[in-house]
């Protein structure tokens, strides 16, 4: 679960800004008195990058029903220090709510536990038929493991530094794991309540988790052996994104959470996909592997989620309708938005412009993840939805070939003088971002 994306120039489609200043904490009255008198809209410029960040009531509330927030102060100056007694903490740029669920959604999602025990258990793979990072690394006990290294080296020198520089960032994301188990086990309703919980729920997103975990242990090991990128840079960003979190604005609650989930791993399995193509044309057939085997583990968990939300279709069409256009007005944060090194404070919206430039993953991917999921869940032809169900319906609808038309139109524009920058994981080296 572990990708991301530059949308510059479209307000449409900007998902997460690269400006993380720190959580400054307030006295609760006097900051509820100033948010009173701000909008809780946002716009500012990262680079190319427009990036929109909007506190809107969740669709998946009601006026009946408060949720509770959690306030933080909404500008620091961007240069800030951003330590606090020598640990990073970043800042999330939106109004934080939790706990949105109806309860009458709650019910809803607690009576599916035995459909997730027939149709979600079966999308895991037992670990005995699952493939194993050490499947495809050069091994350690063998007399010929130096010849493997060499070998691998020898191919890993012809990848360019941008697609290194891609490559890393897609690993780091991995490589932040248990953020997202923990997002997971924010969901009320079906989070593992006891860190072993026997609910299909709890064994899902364990057992999630552990497929998951192969992903950045492979990427990780193979991209120290190539010698071609800086570890201890590539380590601290780890560190520093794991101490970072994220918040994808789910709300605790699973509707919102599991739409998201299902726009992520489809994303992640187009990024991962690309990087296997893009390692073929290198010359690096091993790393193409890699990643397609990656891609492959990405695009079943994505039918799993997806699963999920096709089932909140048919349960309650209303709820699940007004979650996925809740979730598309926010737009998908992408899971590694507040990626730091230590020395760029842009570093999320620099790898992004990247993954753009070189065809990795683009706002036109964005696009076709909302259309494919819009065409998958039938979401044009579902009926007998509310007033707001109608409007979200009409929204998640022509979203799509909004932002195409968007993203055209930035295309013929005029280019600009391309633009390169160094970057920590590449020893410093400059690395053009458009």
């Amino acid at each position: 679960m572990a990708v991301s994306a530059q949308f510059a120039r479209t307000d449409a489609v900007a998902t997460s800004c690269a400006t993380m200043p720190r959580i400054s904490l307030v006295n609760p009255a006097a900051e509820a008195k100033s948010l009173q008198q701000a909008s809780f809209h946002s716009c500012w410029k990262t680079g190319r990058r427009l990036c929109l960040h909007s506190g809107a009531k969740s669709a998946s509330t009601s006026e009946t029903v408060k949720p509770m927030t959690i306030a933080m102060t909404a500008t620091m100056p961007p240069k800030a220090d951003r330590e606090v007694s020598g640990i990073y903490v970043p800042k999330e740029t939106h109004k934080q709510v939790t706990h949105s669920i109806l309860p009458e959604r709650l019910e809803v999602i607690k009576s599916l536990d035995s459909w997730a025990e027939e149709s979600l258990i079966p999308f895991l793979k037992p670990v005995e038929k699952c493939w194993q990072p050490q499947d495809h690394l050069p091994e350690p006990s063998s007399e010929s493991f130096y010849e493997e290294v060499k070998e691998l080296r020898a191919r890993a020198a012809n990848l360019p530094d941008d697609y290194l520089v891609v490559l890393v960032g897609d690993m780091i994301t991995e490589e932040a794991l248990p953020t997202y188990q923990t997002m997971l086990n924010t969901l009320d309703g079906t989070k593992d309540e006891t860190g072993a919980s026997l609910t299909p729920w709890g064994v899902w997103t364990r057992a999630w988790t552990a497929e998951e975990n192969r992903h950045g242990d492979l990427l990780n090991k193979y991209l120290y052996l190539t010698g071609r990128v800086n570890m201890k840079a590539v380590e601290k960003t780890i560190q520093y994104l794991i101490g970072s979190g994220m918040d994808p604005q789910t709300e605790n609650n699973p509707y919102l959470g599991f739409v998201y989930t299902s726009f992520q791993e489809r994303a992640t399995f187009i990024s991962h996909g690309n990087t296997a193509r893009h390692a073929k044309d290198l010359g690096d057939s091993k790393l193409a592997t890699i990643c397609g085997l990656i891609a492959a583990d990405e695009r079943r968990h994505e039918h799993a989620y997806c699963k999920i939300v096709e089932k909140l279709f048919e349960v309650d069409p209303d709820g699940a309708m007004q979650a996925f256009g809740d979730m598309m007005k926010k737009k998908i944060a992408m899971p590694a938005h507040l990626m730091y090194d230590g020395v760029d404070q842009n570093l999320f919206a620099n790898f992004s412009m990247v993954a753009q430039r070189t065809g990795t993953y683009t706002a036109r991917d964005y696009a076709d993840i909302l259309e494919h999921l819009v065409n998958k869940w039938n979401v044009a032809k579902v009926e007998g939805l509310s007033s707001e169900g109608r409007k979200a319906q009409e929204y998640v609808c022509t979203l799509a070939p909004r932002i195409r038309k968007l993203d055209e139109r930035a295309q013929l524009k005029p280019k600009k003088t391309p633009k390169a920058g160094p970057f920590s994981w590449v020893f410093n080296r400059e690395v053009q971002m458009w």
